[in-house]
């Protein structure tokens, strides 16, 4: 369609370059074919030849060459403008399908900022639930050890009563002894 177009705006702008130039000398086949035709009319008995002066006649076929030049470039500029409609179409249509995807990016954008904001928060209630998790089991450890000593120093309190009432024991015989060795002394 594109090379239609090409050829009947080279067809344009030959015909218009021709017709707005007048005919500066015309070649000398040309005018003995002119004066060939003229002839012809004038032998087929056309009233019009024989009674018009011949720059009527000129003037007339001026007239209908310009006719036919303008039909040739209406035609013309009725393509430019449906080559014009098609592009601005083509035109329309290509920003519109812009706008509609930078809307979609826009979108999408929104989107990426939503979701990296509640990946933080995730990452975040992680590190915190890990240290949480952590201090646990650091606490678990603590408590272990804490047991570990309380259940020691139960041992070493049995022991001790053990040891006192020993020591209780031994003093109430050393002052029995002390006693018996007393009396068997005097």
């Amino acid at each position: 369609m594109s090379s239609l177009f090409n050829r009947t705006k080279d067809f344009t702008r030959t015909r218009k370059s021709q017709s707005d130039s007048p005919p500066s000398s015309p070649s000398p086949t040309a005018k003995t074919l002119r004066h060939e035709r003229l002839a012809r009319l004038d032998s087929g008995g056309s009233s019009l030849s024989s009674t018009e002066p011949s720059s009527d006649r000129a003037a007339a076929r001026a007239s209908a060459y310009s006719r036919r030049e303008n039909r040739l470039a209406s035609l013309g500029s009725k393509h430019e403008d449906e080559n014009e409609k098609d592009f601005k179409k083509l035109y329309e249509s290509a920003f519109n399908e812009n706008e509609t995807l930078k809307s979609n990016l826009r979108e999408v954008q929104l989107e990426l900022v939503d979701i990296k904001a509640k990946l933080e928060r995730v990452v975040k209630k992680q590190d915190q639930s890990s240290s949480q998790s952590g201090l646990l089991e650091a606490e678990k450890r603590e408590k272990r050890v804490l047991e570990q000593k309380m259940s020691d120093m139960e041992d070493e309190l049995k022991v001790l009563t053990d040891l006192k009432s020993d020591n209780q024991r031994l003093k109430d015989e050393n002052g029995a002894l002390i006693r018996v060795i007393s009396k068997l002394s005097k």
